[in-house]
């Protein structure tokens, strides 16, 4: 894949139904693209949950931006990286790191994007049955 990659997938907390501070940057610095699917699963880590890779028939559902001006990629990705936590001191290891893959978009053509994996084990975190984390969200809050 392109490391000269403007795009970015976000299924978390990133994602516009969220409102989180660090969306500001979503919206400053990109443009979204629509909804895509991306390989991979949620656990719960019981405050949140968490994704990781699969390469099971597992989506994980998410939006699609891409950089208004690729000149300011690199310090828009910078100010998330440092809320996904990958700044980190000597010796510490990030919760999660950034990695391209390929993603769904528009049902079945593939884009290379951007996305946050969360970095430490979830051998023993339960997994959720649904891809969506608001669906999730809402099943835990009812519960």
């Amino acid at each position: 894949m392109e490391t000269n990659t403007y795009n970015l997938f976000v299924y978390g907390s990133l994602r516009s139904g969220f409102q989180h501070p660090a969306y500001q940057y979503l919206k400053e610095f990109f443009r979204p693209l629509g909804d895509g699917l991306v390989k991979g699963r949620f656990y719960d880590k019981g405050e949140y949950p968490v994704a990781v890779p699969t390469t099971e028939e597992a989506y994980l559902i998410g939006e699609l931006y891409e950089a208004n001006n690729p000149e300011s990629f690199h310090w828009a990705i910078a100010q998330l990286d440092d809320y996904e936590g990958l700044n980190v001191m000597p010796g510490e290891t990030p919760l999660y790191r950034r990695e391209l893959v390929e993603i769904i978009h528009n049902g079945s053509s593939l884009k290379n994007a951007w996305i946050y994996w969360y970095n430490e084990s979830t051998d023993e975190l339960p997994p959720v049955e649904t891809g969506d984390i608001f669906v999730y969200l809402q099943q835990k809050n009812n519960s």
